[in-house]
């Protein structure tokens, strides 16, 4: 389950659930697919300025 009030965007809401999808697609377990989605969009949103600790 995607954490709440974590910042994100619609956007980055769905690219989430994107990443989510393809990963259990790929068989891996739905823990496993949470952990990868909610890295992956944390790091795009670090990499394009979108968190405070970012600069």
């Amino acid at each position: 389950m995607m954490p709440e009030d974590n910042g994100w965007s619609d956007t980055r809401r769905r690219q989430y659930e994107h990443i989510k999808e393809s990963e259990l697609q790929m068989g891996k377990d739905e823990q496993t697919a949470e952990e990868i989605a909610a890295r992956t969009v944390n790091k795009e949103r670090a990499t394009k300025g979108e968190t405070k600790g970012s600069a």
